[in-house]
Parts: C-alpha cells; sequence; structure tokens
C-alpha cells in the first residue's frame, strides 16, 4: 500500500486533472465543431473549456488529434445506443429508431469525418475503416433481428440499408430534411407502408 507522500499518491490529482481538462475539452471541441465546423479556432476551444493552450496541446497535439478524438467518441455513442436497442420489444421500430441517430449522424458528422482522415496517414485510414466496420456491425444486428421479424423486406441487405440511409443524409440540407428522407424511404414512394415492405 502506497503511503501517504508517496510519488504514487502525488500523481494521482494530476492524473485526475488530465482526465478532466480533456473531457472538458472533447466537449468544447464537439460544441464548437457543431457550431461552426472542425475549423474552429483551436484556441477558441481551450478558452471554452476554460484551460489554457498548452493544456490543449499536450492532449491533442494537432487538430486532426482533436478532430478524430471527438468524432470518435460520436461513433462510440451511436453505436452503443444500437447495443441498447438490440433488446427493444419492437425490432423494426428499434431498427429505424437507430437509422434516425445515423442518418443525422452522416448529414451532421461528416465534414468532421472527412477533416479527421483527409490526408495520407494510413492510421486515420485505419481509424476509419474501424468506426465504418463499427456502424456496420451495429446496424447489421438490428437489421438481422428485423428482418427475422418480418420487419423488413427479406431481401434488403445491410449494404443496401446504409447506402440508401447515407445517400439520403448526403443529400440531405439538414438533420431535419435527413430525417425527412428517411421516412420516406421507410414508408416507401407510394406512402403504402405494405408495399415497400417496411412495416416495422
Amino acid at each position: 500500500m502506497a503511503h501517504a507522500g508517496s510519488p504514487r499518491d502525488s500523481r494521482r490529482p494530476r492524473r485526475t486533472d488530465a482526465a478532466r481538462n480533456a473531457e472538458s475539452l472533447l466537449a468544447a471541441a464537439r460544441e464548437l465543431f457543431d457550431e461552426r465546423g472542425p475549423d474552429v479556432p483551436l484556441d477558441e476551444v481551450a478558452r471554452r473549456a476554460g484551460v489554457g493552450n498548452a493544456t490543449l496541446y499536450r492532449h491533442f497535439p494537432t487538430r486532426r488529434d482533436l478532430i478524430v478524438a471527438v468524432y470518435a467518441d460520436e461513433v462510440t455513442a451511436l453505436c452503443d445506443q444500437g447495443a441498447a436497442l438490440i433488446e427493444a420489444e419492437s425490432p423494426g421500430e428499434a431498427l429505424f429508431t437507430w437509422l434516425d441517430d445515423f442518418v443525422v449522424h452522416v448529414a451532421t458528422k461528416r465534414a468532421l469525418a472527412l477533416a479527421g482522415t483527409d490526408d495520407d496517414d494510413q492510421r486515420r485510414t485505419a481509424l476509419f475503416d474501424d468506426w465504418h466496420r463499427s456502424m456496420r456491425s451495429t446496424a447489421d444486428r438490428l437489421l438481422a433481428r428485423a428482418r427475422r421479424a418480418g420487419a423488413v423486406d427479406a431481401g434488403l441487405s445491410v449494404d443496401d440499408l446504409l447506402a440508401l440511409t447515407s445517400g439520403a443524409a448526403i443529400a440531405a440540407t439538414g438533420a431535419d430534411d435527413a430525417r425527412r428522407l428517411l421516412r420516406i424511404m421507410r414508408h416507401g414512394f407510394t406512402g403504402d407502408q405494405g408495399s415497400a415492405g417496411f412495416v416495422g
């Protein structure tokens, strides 16, 4: 057991402060990126987080390091939401509840994802691939459950689902428009849920 005043004890508050500062920086960056995009000046991120620039650069040496950390948190939250829905009572509603979050994610976070991976760094390319696999796996689990319940067309693949949803998100003018386009896809162009197979 470490005694009071030992090096181990003296380091613990600094580690706690460092973790708190990192969380504050991520929260501030997330807000500012949402408000103004990933090109916002980093000194504004530090100011909103209530820390100095040196603290920011100690945690995130480059803008892309900060962007990657923020976007990774967004992907984790999206996949956690899918995991929470996997046992929902209605498989069809669970799938489309998650797709509603996914279409907004693509519509509003695409610039962030591109800013974090738009270079020749193979590590960042690997990160992007990992994020894509995580989201695809989440969608696949929810879709498989919805197919077994007869809530969606049996021939609908996860690749089709994500391609159509992503296309709608990219074409949309914002989050609300992306959700509107998703509703159209869910119910089909005829407005008849049954004819489109999306009966969840």
